[in-house]
């Protein structure tokens, strides 16, 4: 009999032990043996659930049980998140985790710590909600160099834009609609603003890369400028928006890594990726591309990813898995403004001719983009390939006929080899 324990007993928390208790069954036979569910630290009370005997207000009742061996953290954030990981895996405890914010930021101390003391420290759940993806990645593909991977990585912001381009909402009507749905919380900045994403693409790098990659390094931009009329031009050009986070291993040895919106046209797969799901796209030099799909988020997704975890942690109390980077260098990342991409540019222009003639002598061949009722003080193009500080250069050569209201790369392009003329 092996003893578990919960930290958390939010909406995550409830479904790892609404979780337990449905499957139990199938959860022990798969984990190997017997499961006791014997602490679940939270500040309120729960009198009405059947295991209300088990809750606790206090962390040591769980730091000091010899009896718990698995303890699976769900409380989110860093405070006191971190503290009480860092000393259940120095008192021997195995801990699994879905707290991305956890994991971006002391990822590398966390697993160095759980080496040191002959346990593991799991976090599949951090990325994807219940989309299998770090296991795949550190195991199933283990034997191909990873070349890039790029996907939609946060279902609210994804949630958001699907609406705008299918029922023509503006930014603020599709936020609305997200919170009222339950998808984006009261503050939704970290959805927004890109820091989920990027959370979960400093994950997916430091597993691939086998450095610590921190989201201080990670350039983020958001979906907040995304326009109706972003939406208009891009679905002229064949393509819809998306929130990409993207990383990939530069011939120096450095990192490229970014989130932020691209266009992606239509023939990609990650075009047809709506509503709240997510989709991860994985190169591999040995299997080209794979692509892990389903609802990143949600009470039940995220605690089979969860579980699973603790039945894994369970099958190897006396054996450690693989699942490791080293800490990561403050030039590791390479800056984002060296990358080569095609960019999406939406401007304000007084004389559309003139400006359109200003833009084609500064970046040679563009692709004009329009549609019926565009707004006569705008334009839109997409510029070749060319490095971000190249193209922001000539952006401000033409500041005297245009002002840029939106800018953002054309996803596929970032390698610089696709022509868009």
């Amino acid at each position: 009999m092996q003893g578990i324990a919960i930290m958390g007993h939010g909406v995550v928390g409830s479904g790892v032990a609404e979780l337990f208790f449905q499957n139990r069954d199938r959860i022990e036979r798969g984990a190997g043996e017997p499961l006791e569910l014997r602490h679940v630290l939270d500040l309120r009370a729960f009198p009405n659930l059947a295991y209300s005997d088990v809750f606790t207000t206090q962390f040591e009742d769980i730091l000091n049980d010899p009896a718990v061996s698995v303890v699976a953290e769900v409380m989110g954030g860093l405070k006191p998140a971190y503290d009480y990981v860092k000393r259940l895996l120095c008192v021997g405890k195995h801990v699994v985790t879905s707290n991305k914010e956890l994991v971006a930021a002391k990822g590398a101390e966390l697993l160095g710590l759980a080496r040191e003391h002959g346990v593991n420290f799991l976090f599949e759940a951090s990325v994807g909600g219940g989309i299998p993806i770090l296991r795949p990645l550190a195991q199933c593909l283990a034997a191909n160099t990873i070349t890039e991977i790029l996907g939609i990585l946060n279902g609210t912001t994804n949630f958001m834009l699907t609406k705008m381009f299918r029922e023509g909402m503006g930014f603020d009507e599709a936020l609305s609609t997200a919170q009222r749905l339950g998808y984006a919380e009261r503050d939704p900045s970290a959805d927004v603003d890109g820091h989920d994403a990027c959370r979960k693409i400093c994950i997916l790098a430091s597993l691939a890369y086998g450095r610590h990659v921190y989201p201080a390094q990670v350039h983020t931009a958001g979906i907040r400028t995304i326009a109706k009329t972003d939406v208009l031009y891009a679905a002229a050009a064949g393509a819809v928006i998306k929130l990409i986070g993207r990383t990939a291993m530069q011939p120096n040895g450095r990192l490229q890594c970014t989130v932020s919106p691209m266009l992606v046209t239509n023939s990609s797969p990650l075009a047809t990726v709506d509503d709240v799901f997510n989709a991860i796209l994985v190169r591999g030099d040995a299997t080209g591309d794979v692509m892990f799909y389903g609802r990143g988020a949600g009470k039940l997704p995220t605690a089979s990813a969860v579980v699973a975890d603790m039945m894994d942690c369970v099958k190897h109390l006396h054996a450690r898995k693989t699942l490791f980077w080293e800490e990561g260098e403050a030039d590791y990342v390479a800056d984002w403004r060296q990358q080569t991409a095609a960019l999406y540019v939406r401007a304000k222009a007084a004389d559309h001719e003139a400006a359109f003639g200003a833009v084609e002598q500064a970046f040679g061949c563009v692709r004009p983009l329009d549609y019926p009722e565009a707004p006569a003080h705008e334009l839109a193009f997409i510029t070749p390939a060319a490095p971000r500080t190249e193209q922001e250069e000539k952006l401000q050569s033409l500041s005297t006929v245009l002002e840029p209201l939106n800018v953002f790369p054309v996803c596929g392009s970032t390698g610089g080899t696709e022509s868009l003329c």
